[in-house]
């Protein structure tokens, strides 16, 4: 009897860890070490982190996150931006994100940040991202040398409280052939709507250059429109507001509202980040997450981190909750990849490469290993 291990579910924490992960929706500033922050402090002479030690420190931010409120969650980057204001800062935490994120099985990520919030100490905007550049080449070469492979892409994020986007766009266009793959609004949604960004998407189109638009997060349908039919974003940040765009009747029956419905046949991705949306209150559980839902009515959903510090998580720990709530096994798994492999702002050939070199391959492998293991042959 042939075992098929790619249904088996839930997936041994090891395997997943092996998997090869795709990841587009990460913030700089929401994943460094907690050891890094106090170093950055001391060194900066920061005076106000919550916490001396590290284990201390993760705690604090994991729970300080935990509020329920979006607005209340974006707070507690006030620390990790206040120890980042130097090029040699930028350049360390650029550097061990991409280590991190190699040694969680990442094969492809896309990492975002907003230059604009670090200026206070007298930085370009220009330094501030050759900075960071320079970090994540310097940790893919090590990836490399060790044995591995991870290919990292830059998004440049404008704050959406703020009116600095066309800058930043420029700025994103300037240095798309060295790192930069796209371009990104963030911050509180509520009040502050995509359109009020409109001159940065007009010029990004008319330079062909990708970016994506957080919406749908701490606001619904209104913020997800306008981000898709005014400003024309090639994905959604979270977009996890989508579900109010659905009616499920008592006999099982889902029906799709015209948004909703579009954003299906566009095959627009959504970036979805299951545990950040159940800090913030986009998401009442993991077992509630709209994602199970979406996933099973053919949306383009991918699975992300969004802050791995603030959430506790990694890209194992997202798809091991996955596959506990929801049942998925490797095939899932590999399917959620591929979903965002085929979203990512790098060029279609290499894409490919990635996704049959790496993805396809290693799934297999793992598939036939956890088949071993049912029928005992391992």
């Amino acid at each position: 009897m042939a075992v098929n291990g790619g249904h088996i579910a839930p997936v041994p924490h090891d395997l997943i860890l092996r998997a090869p992960k795709a990841l587009l929706h990460d913030h700089l500033d929401g994943g460094l070490r907690p050891q890094t922050i106090i170093d950055l402090a001391e060194d900066a002479g920061y005076p106000d982190l919550p916490a001396s030690d590290a284990a201390s420190l993760a705690r604090w931010f994991t729970e300080a996150a935990y509020s329920g409120s979006l607005e209340r969650y974006l707070e507690t980057f006030r620390h990790t931006v206040g120890v980042t204001q130097t090029a040699a800062a930028l350049h360390r935490v650029a550097h061990e994100c991409a280590l991190d994120l190699a040694a969680d099985g990442v094969v492809y990520a896309e990492i975002r940040y907003a230059p604009e919030l670090h200026v206070q100490q007298g930085l370009s905007l220009e330094e501030i991202v050759e900075a960071v550049l320079a970090g994540f080449a310097q940790g893919e070469r090590e990836v490399s040398a060790a044995g591995q492979r991870i290919r990292i892409g830059v998004l440049l994020t404008a704050m959406r409280t703020a009116m600095h986007s066309r800058q930043i766009a420029e700025l994103a266009v300037r240095y798309r052939d060295m790192g930069v793959v796209g371009f990104d609004i963030a911050g509180a949604e509520a009040g502050f709507p995509p359109t009020r960004h409109l001159d940065a998407f007009e010029y990004l189109r008319r330079e062909n250059a990708h970016f994506t638009i957080h919406a749908g997060e701490g606001f619904g349908l209104p913020s997800i429109w306008e981000a898709i039919q005014w400003c024309g974003a090639d994905r959604l940040g979270h977009g996890v507001r989508i579900v109010d765009d659905l009616t499920v009747h008592p006999d099982g029956r889902v029906e799709l509202g015209r948004l909703a419905a579009y954003i299906r046949d566009r095959r627009i991705p959504l970036e979805m980040c299951p545990s950040s949306n159940v800090q913030t209150g986009a998401a009442r559980s993991i077992a509630e997450h709209p994602l199970g839902l979406l996933r099973r009515l053919g949306f383009r959903v991918t699975v992300n981190t969004d802050n791995r510090l603030m959430s506790g998580t990694s890209m194992t720990r997202e798809m091991e909750l996955l596959s506990e709530a929801f049942g998925y096994g490797l095939a899932d798994l590999e399917w959620l990849t591929v979903n965002a492999m085929k979203s990512a702002f790098i060029p279609f050939d290499e894409r490919l490469v990635i996704i049959n070199e790496q993805i396809k391959p290693q799934y297999a492998a793992l598939k036939a290993v956890l088949a071993d293991r049912v029928t005992g042959r391992e």
